[in-house]
């Protein structure tokens, strides 16, 4: 039974830049990809159908992963069924991307069970078609990403020599809400890339913003609190991940990152550490 991993991603930098006439923004940003994971497993069914560990997590045709599969099958005439087990390990709602990159994994894993023959340029027009960020997710590896997320450009030789430890709280935020807050500006907004390969901290704090931090904060103080609390516990800098609700700190010290994330768990957060090299 083929599986497959559907690994988080953090966003370094976000600026919203403009609205476009189809109703999407175009923005930038970088997609950082990170080790916390769901975990995709796929077998023969007669049927197309998915389980899941989390109860609160629909089943049916809502999901993407369903939605995945689906279309897939459509798309290249697949008269068998596959049942998709979801092993549902990341935040729900939290910035982080689980939802598009589970139905990246989908994507992968059913190709493995079908044995399909799916170019890479045709399984990433089918994940855009799921998604604008979706596309990322079927490779995980850093880009800049630009459009309404799906323009990607990558920067695969870019390896983060920090510890990054994310925190999660129990906090929903509506991404649809969160858009409606921003006022988009591409005046003065700086290079995301060549500020983050700068690897320079205090420039990241300078000009590594995240457009929807102001807005969710200020009717989400307990966010403000954990960002508080990262950089209090020694991050060299800290931000939301997405529209939120998970934050996360760059840590120069290990020791000071472990502080971090045991004090994030003790505030109720979700946790999750990863060192230079992932892991």
């Amino acid at each position: 039974m083929p599986t497959d991993l559907a690994m988080a991603k953090l966003n370094l930098g976000l600026h919203i830049l403009r609205r476009r006439p189809d109703g999407f923004h175009d923005l930038s940003t970088i997609f950082y990809p990170i080790g916390w994971a769901d975990v995709l497993e796929a077998q023969p069914a007669e049927h197309l159908q998915m389980t899941c560990t989390e109860d609160s997590l629909p089943a049916d045709e809502s999901n993407l992963v369903m939605q995945a599969a689906r279309h897939l099958a459509q798309t290249f005439g697949v008269r068998t069924g596959a049942l998709v087990h979801l092993e549902k390990v990341l935040p729900m709602g939290a910035g982080l991307g689980g939802g598009s990159s589970d139905a990246a994994a989908t994507l992968r894993v059913l190709c493995r069970l079908w044995a399909l023959r799916c170019s890479r340029r045709r399984l990433r027009r089918i994940a855009l078609e799921l998604g604008s960020d979706v596309p990322f997710f079927l490779y995980g590896r850093a880009a800049l990403a630009s459009g309404r997320g799906e323009e990607l450009h990558p920067m695969a030789d870019y390896a983060m020599p920090f510890t990054l430890v994310v925190a999660a709280p129990p906090v929903h935020v509506s991404t649809a809400w969160a858009f409606g807050q921003i006022r988009p500006t591409a005046h003065e907004r700086p290079d995301l890339e060549e500020v983050v390969r700068s690897n320079d901290l205090d420039r990241w704090h300078r000009e590594l913003t995240n457009d929807f931090e102001r807005p969710v904060m200020s009717v989400r103080p307990l966010l403000k609190a954990i960002k508080r609390l990262l950089i209090d516990t020694g991050a060299g800098f800290a931000s939301m991940t997405g529209s939120g609700s998970a934050l996360y700190g760059v840590f120069e010290s290990e020791c000071d990152a472990i502080a971090a994330c045991d004090a994030a768990r003790q505030a109720g957060c979700r946790t999750w550490i990863e060192r230079p090299g992932g892991g």
